[in-house]
């Protein structure tokens, strides 16, 4: 576990550094067909997350930007999980950051209104697949997701966490 890694929320002025970390994981090194017009909510952070309790937090090492994770709050006491990135010399279970992010999610989750967490993800993200269903999400079919979930064009396989269920 990276003791050194600090988390916090993310705000507008960090735009520059959350798209210089995210862009390069999504298209180069995934080859996801995605771009910055696709993802608004990379430029307007505090307007896309932050309304109905959501937010999105970066974790640092020291100054450097080094993973992501945000929810967005959609109404009816649930979430969408988006932008759970985490630059590659930063991943995997040594350094622990992604389970870090996750958790400052999740308690964030707990202490406010939202129960449900969804959340889509590409075909090709199998670590992060394997992530999710080892932190008690479960993959559901998009047919299953409510009708208020803002899907992603890009996402082909989708997860759902109950929050209840989980204590």
């Amino acid at each position: 576990m990276n003791d050194k890694i600090t988390i916090r929320p993310l705000d507008d002025g960090d735009s520059s550094s959350v798209t210089a970390l995210i862009l390069p994981i999504q298209q180069q090194e995934f080859k996801v067909p995605i771009s910055i017009e696709d993802q608004p909510d990379l430029v307007g952070i505090e307007s896309y997350y932050r309304p109905g309790g959501g937010n999105l937090w970066g974790a640092f090492d020291g100054e450097q930007l080094v993973g992501t994770i945000a929810i967005k709050a959609i109404g009816h006491g649930a979430g969408a999980l988006r932008k759970m990135f985490v630059r590659e010399a930063y991943r995997g279970k040594e350094q622990g950051i992604a389970q870090q992010l996750l958790e400052h999610l999740l308690r964030h989750c707990a202490t406010g209104n939202i129960r449900d967490i969804y959340l889509g993800t590409v075909a090709q993200m199998k670590a992060a697949q394997r992530f999710y269903e080892r932190n008690g999400f479960r993959q559901i079919d998009a047919a299953a997701l409510p009708a208020y979930y803002p899907r992603v064009e890009v996402d082909v396989l989708f997860y759902h966490l109950n929050l209840d269920q989980q204590l």
